[in-house]
């Protein structure tokens, strides 16, 4: 959202930013956890690409909602924490391009799981 709250058109750049900041942490022997929107293989490979570039350990996880009327209510309810950014609407991010995974990942449903059973099942997953 700087980049964009500076003028900037945004298409891949943020990632490029974020990618970067977790080398440069990962390097120094930081925990990184990098939160983003990854619908695409480009993206979740370019992660990947960063902690092998690191030398770190690199783990995927995905977060679904399989419920899809409490799903559309999440979206539609819920309200920005960053001043200028525009949450996506329902039909945004049910038009997204999306890719299936095609690796080893941790799959978590948040229509099933709560907050702490899911941070449970990474730490666990990690441990």
């Amino acid at each position: 959202q700087a980049l964009r709250n500076k003028g900037l058109t945004v298409i891949d750049e943020g990632y490029r930013v974020a990618y970067a900041l977790a080398e440069d942490n990962l390097r120094l022997g930081r925990i990184v956890i990098a939160d983003s929107v990854n619908p695409i293989q480009v993206t979740r490979d370019a992660w990947s690409e960063v902690a092998r570039r690191a030398g770190t350990r690199h783990v995927d996880v995905e977060f679904v909602c399989s419920n899809r009327d409490e799903h559309r209510r999440r979206i539609e309810r819920r309200q920005s924490d960053i001043t200028g950014h525009q949450l996506p609407t329902w039909a945004e991010v049910t038009s997204r391009e999306y890719h299936r995974w095609d690796c080893d990942h941790i799959l978590i449903d948040t229509s099933h799981t709560t907050e702490h059973a899911a941070v449970a099942r990474i730490c666990s997953t990690l441990s």
